[in-house]
């Protein structure tokens, strides 16, 4: 393990900023982030040979998610694993959850719960697994992964999780879960 420097110790000193995804049809591929995850394009161009569209959610950030062409045909192993978003809330889930589901594109659509998350998960135009996920209150150790019913009303469906969560190893409220990786990280 490297020593850790001051500067690398300081708060936010390296963030997710962007992911890059090779991709076969970019035009059909921005368009549904735009449409569906509501990501607004923020640039376009060409490197070399290759397309490349930018698009961000956010208005501090250039872009989160940069569609590069050029994505193989035939290739059956995808090097990405997933592509995670963060939601505050049940309500935002949901939304999210029915704009997915009324896209064409969308497969392998599941609602689950991590204990310390409630996610859904699909596969976009292209085969890649989106996660889009709230935060729980509480911390169980992982992994874990369980089926949930986002028909189910807001304190019905936490008291569930809560419920399997507290039953798992490392159980406790996140901010006690988080102070302690503070402290292991060295991060101040």
């Amino acid at each position: 393990m490297h020593p850790r420097t001051e500067h690398l110790k300081q708060q936010n000193a390296l963030v997710l900023s962007h992911l890059g995804v090779h991709v076969r049809d970019i035009e059909k591929m921005a368009e549904f982030y735009e449409d569906v995850l509501d990501f607004t394009l923020t640039d376009r161009g060409d490197v070399g040979n290759l397309k490349i569209v930018f698009l961000s959610r956010d208005p501090n950030e250039h872009h989160q998610l940069a569609l590069i062409s050029g994505r193989a045909e035939g290739k059956h192993f995808n090097l990405l694993n997933q592509i995670s978003f963060r939601v505050p809330d049940l309500k935002v889930l949901r939304a999210f959850y029915q704009r997915a589901l009324a896209n064409e594109f969308i497969s392998e659509m599941t609602a689950a719960s991590h204990g310390n998350t409630i996610s859904i998960y699909f596969r976009d135009p292209e085969g890649n697994r989106i996660e889009i996920f709230m935060d729980t209150p509480w911390h169980c150790a992982q992994p874990l992964r369980i089926q949930v019913d986002l028909s189910m009303g807001d304190d019905e469906l936490l008291a569930s999780v809560e419920q399997i969560a507290s039953q798992q190893p490392e159980f406790q409220p996140r901010a006690q879960w988080a102070e302690c990786m503070r402290r292991k990280m060295d991060y101040h």
